[in-house]
Formats: structure tokens, sequence, C-alpha cells
């Protein structure tokens, strides 16, 4: 049971990790950065030089600029999991007459994500131009509490619409700027939200529908095989009958790939269809994970941190207007999945 104790302690891990960071997103200060500051200061007199500029590079290149190497890490994964249902699963599913089309369903949903993930990587996010930047001007107001008028991007040298925001990873300024997901090597933003939530909805579909048909074929195995009625002899000599836990740990030595598949399945469903869920809310409130994150911790990007309440340039923020771009849930899936497009007038 060793083993079964090792992976217990990993999914509680993972699970506190996940649950750490939505508690404190949105907060400079966080366990993460102290843990990670100190592991540094105590590491770094002992690490040899060379090897910190390759670290820092390394986390450079993955992280603050435009690479395919997780589109690279989600297609092996997705090939190791495909490859495993497909050579063991699916033809034990078959002895169990279970129907093609029930196992043709993982397949189809494959194609369907690998559509909408083609499209998060290669569809424009809405790129603030010179070209269009007047006409994406009058796409949103201002709301003076986190969007400004007259205030330009230093690197783009354009006046910033409403909701955009300059991506540090793509170097261009996105309409309607959401996040810049590494997974898709692409920004989020108002010309190709609908993709991202649909690839998101794709990915939980497929990854609980295999996880079904994997627990079922599982499931299968333990009531042909007559484990729920066998029993064993402890280290006292006694006879015990077999109880979940021997049945788990046979299940594991019998199928040590198809339970960590199960496993890692079941984590990705849970974790993306959370993912899914937040993406949804906003959807459906019309705001972007940037505005979300930055009303959490609202400061006026024109006061410095340490102006008092008395000479801040705009009034306190008003609650009623932290959902100021909203219209409706209706109309707000609606701008989602046909959002405004900048209207060019034509010169007389």
């Amino acid at each position: 049971m060793d083993f079964l104790t090792l992976f217990a302690i990993y999914v509680v891990v993972v699970l506190t990790c996940i649950v750490l960071v939505c508690k404190y997103s949105g907060q400079q200060q966080t366990p993460f950065n102290i843990l990670f500051n100190s592991v540094v200061k105590v590491v770094a007199p002992i690490t040899p030089k060379w090897l910190q500029r390759f670290s820092q590079w390394t986390m450079h290149r993955l992280f603050h600029q435009r690479n395919n190497m997780f589109i690279y890490l989600h297609v092996l994964l997705e090939c190791a999991v495909y490859a495993e249902f497909t050579f063991e699963v699916f033809g034990f599913c078959r002895e169990m007459d279970t129907t093609l089309t029930s196992l043709s369903v993982p397949y189809i949903l494959l194609a369907v994500k690998t559509f909408f993930f083609y499209l998060c990587i290669k569809r424009d996010p809405g790129t603030v131009t010179k070209r269009k930047v007047a006409a994406q001007l009058h796409i949103y107001p201002y709301d003076r509490r986190l969007f400004h008028p007259g205030v330009s991007c230093p690197t783009c040298q354009l006046v910033k619409p409403a909701r955009s925001k300059h991506c540090r990873v793509c170097n261009r300024c996105v309409q309607r700027f959401d996040h810049h997901c590494v997974w898709v090597n692409n920004c989020i933003g108002a010309q190709n939200t609908r993709y991202f939530l649909l690839y998101l909805f794709s990915v939980c579909a497929m990854a609980g529908d295999m996880a079904l048909l994997t627990a079922d074929m599982l499931l299968h195995a333990v009531l042909h095989s007559g484990l729920l009625r066998a029993s064993y002899i402890d280290e006292y000599g006694e006879q015990q009958p077999a109880g979940p836990l021997f049945v788990v740990q046979h299940l594991f030595l019998t199928f040590p790939r198809v339970i960590f598949m199960l496993g890692f399945l079941v984590f990705v469903f849970f974790l993306l269809a959370g993912y899914a869920l937040f993406h949804s809310y906003l959807a459906l409130v019309n705001q972007t994970s940037n505005e979300w994150y930055k009303s959490r911790g609202y400061v006026c990007q024109h006061c410095h941190p340490t102006t008092t309440a008395d000479h801040l340039c705009s009034p306190a923020p008003d609650p009623s207007k932290r959902y100021y771009y909203s219209r409706g849930p209706l109309r707000n899936l609606g701008e989602i999945f046909f959002p405004p497009k900048p209207v060019q007038k034509k010169d007389n």
C-alpha cells in the first residue's frame, strides 16, 4: 500500500496548490512568491553562474517569449493518452460489447478539440494597429475606473482603446485583452475568446468521456474477476475479505498504465472544468480575466500607491461599476461569439 499512500499524498499536494493559487490570485505578495524568493536566496550562492544564467534564459524563453514548446507538450500528452486508450481500453471495451458509437465519441471530440485548438493558435486575437485604432477606440466606452481616455501604450505608441492591454510576450496591444495562453502560444482577446471557450469545453468533454469509459472497463474487470468475493491471508496468517483497498491495489498492479491514465484524465477534467466555468462566468458578466484580476486589488493607474484617499484623481470605486460592460447574460454571450468589429469610416 506504500504506492497508494504516495499517490494520495501527491493528489493532496496538487489540489492544495490549486486551491492556494485560486485563493491568492490577484495579490502582490503570495506564499508562492515568498517561498520562491527564500529558496532562491538559499540556493543562489551555491549554484554555478552558468547554471543560473541557463535557468534564467530557459524560464524567460518559456514564459516571456512566444514559442511552441507548450504546443508540442500538449500534442505529446494527447498522443500518449490516446495511444494508451486505443491499445488497451478500446480492445477491452469491445470484448465487453461496448458499442462502437460510444467508443468513437472520444475520437470525434478529439477532432472537434483540434479544430478549436488550431483556431486559438492561428486567429488574430484583435491586435490594435495604426490602421484600426481609430475605429477600435469607439467599440467600448472608458469606464474611468480601470480604463481611462488618452492613455497611450509606450511600446506601440498608440492610444489604448478601452479594455485593451499590451502583451509583453507577443509585444502588441490586444483589444478586449483576456490573457496570454502559453498552451496555444497566443493572446486571448476579442476575436478568439469564443474559440478558447469552446476549446476548453471540448477538452473537458474529451477527458470526461475517456475517464468514464476507462472506469467502466475497470469496473467490469473487477466484477468478472470475482475480487469482491475473494479473500487473502494477512501477515498474521488470518484470512481477510478483499476490501476496496485490496481491489485498488490489485488494479494498480494489473493495469498500471491504465490507472495512471485515468488519474491524469480525472485531474485534467476537474482542473479545466473549473477553469472553463470561471471563464463562462466572466463571459456571462462581460468581464475579462485581466479586468477581474485588476478589480480585485483596484488602484487607479494614475495614482501612486502611497497617494492618500483625499488626493486620488478619481473618486473611490463604485461597486456597481464592477460589471460596467455587462448588458445582460444573453447579450454578453452574443458579444463573445459575435464580437463587435471596428468599422472603418470611408473618406469622402
